[in-house]
């Protein structure tokens, strides 16, 4: 007995995905939850695992073709030999058949009867133009300004068209030809066309929708590394022995963006409508770089979380980006964004909100520069800028500012963390 694989709900807000790839081929033995197909949906790929133990005797969709939840993809046999791949052309040449016998038998009347469709046709086209029953003033009115029965609105008795319909619809702005849609430019030697990913055309719109609705706005700052590295340095070797996992930058920029959004609630809200929703937990999405594109998971309640905690769970998630194995329920609902441009070198930037969140954190290369100090010398230290781009809709400037020289400070005096100061 065979049994369909079906493409199971992907997710809230998902109903679709595209086939990446097909694991298996037709006619290979499986086993049960074995990986069989890959779908690509907008925010990441899904493995489908067999359903049970078998052959598969049927694939019924192709590479780049696009499902709907409860589709179904192929079909899985006991290996007997009279599952479904054998039936699959017979069942085909039936639903053909059946196909092409209403479209004969509705082409057949219209031969019949070609007279009656041409009269029918004739009065149509009469009715449809006001002007054609339109009084002798009307019809001069027309021709003189060019203006063609279909811009016309007949206001008169009987649907007639008037001489001040005529003098409206030629006041009016003629409307703008619609432009057909311009066919792909013919590639050039030296160049390939590839078809844009799920993931990639959806990363594309979400970035055009934020800086089509939100009124975007970054603020600068720069932040002192010394004290973070001396620490980091310090305890790196303890850190991991202790915890299994190495101490990084990353957590203490998730800690810090807590402090500075629990002094400005403002900046951890987001728009709804009509409506402000103020968040009173930390969900903190970490950017993270694939070869599909860039993809957030979100650590829930960051603010429970220890610093070995936050670096856990961050590093499993790079991991599991990397292989394509994030859920999408690790994907969603956000508060915040974290995005470090830094590991691929950038020194400055101004990063894009990741809706509906109204904030996102951009940090950036740390890089030895002189500056300053109390004392009036100048020494050289490891200086990283930071962005913090913000939807002005609802977040001040005031307040923008103020959460980025909090983050700031407990960067630059990591007691600050400990104190919640």
């Amino acid at each position: 007995m065979s049994v369909d694989i079906v493409v199971p709900t992907l997710g809230e807000s998902v109903t679709e995905a595209t086939v990446a790839r097909w694991l298996k081929q037709a006619g290979d033995t499986v086993a049960a939850d074995e990986p069989l197909v890959e779908l690509e949906t907008d925010k990441v790929t899904v493995e489908i695992p067999a359903p049970q133990a078998g052959v598969l005797s049927s694939i019924l969709v192709e590479t780049d073709d696009t499902v709907e939840v409860g589709s179904v993809l192929g079909r899985i046999g006991d290996g007997d030999g009279a599952d479904a791949g054998d039936a699959k052309p017979a069942e085909k040449t039936k639903e053909k058949a059946k196909a092409e016998k209403p479209a004969k038998e509705t082409a057949a009347p219209a031969k019949a009867e070609p007279e009656p469709a041409a009269k029918q046709e004739t009065k149509s086209s009469s009715a449809d133009d006001p002007l054609a029953s339109a009084g002798p003033a009307a019809r001069k009115a027309a021709a003189e300004s060019g203006v063609s029965g279909s811009q016309v609105q007949p206001t008169g008795r009987d649907g007639r068209a008037t001489k001040a319909d005529v003098q409206a619809a030629a006041a009016k702005p003629a409307p703008a030809e619609a432009k057909a849609p311009a066919a792909p430019r013919e590639d050039k030697p030296g160049e390939e066309r590839v078809r844009m990913s799920r993931l990639r055309r959806r990363i594309a719109e979400r970035l055009k929708e934020a800086q089509n609705t939100a009124a975007m706005l970054t603020t600068f700052n720069e932040v002192d590394m010394t004290e973070v590295m001396a620490i980091r340095n310090e305890f790196r070797d303890s850190f991991e022995k202790r915890h299994g996992v190495k101490l990084g930058f990353m957590s203490f920029f998730v800690k810090a963006a807590i402090a500075g959004l629990r002094e400005v609630p403002a900046v951890n809200a987001e728009i709804d409508g009509d409506d402000i929703v103020y968040k009173n937990h930390y969900d903190i999405g970490v950017a993270v770089g694939t070869a599909q594109g860039l993809v957030v998971p979100v650590v829930r309640n960051a603010e429970t979380m220890t610093f070995a905690e936050v670096e856990k769970t961050i590093g499993d998630f790079g991991v599991r980006a990397r292989d394509g194995k994030l859920k999408l329920d690790e994907l969603t609902g956000g508060t915040f964004t974290i995005s470090n441009g830094g590991v691929y070198g950038s020194l400055m930037s101004t990063p894009i909100l990741n809706p509906p969140q109204s904030r996102i954190l951009g940090m950036h290369k740390i890089q030895q520069r002189p500056m300053v100090m109390p004392d009036g010398s100048i020494e050289a230290r490891p200086m990283m800028y930071l962005a913090m781009s913000y939807d002005h809709r609802i977040i001040d400037g005031s307040e923008a500012v103020t959460c980025l020289v909090r983050i700031k400070e407990g960067i630059e005096d990591p007691r600050r963390l400990l104190f919640d100061m």
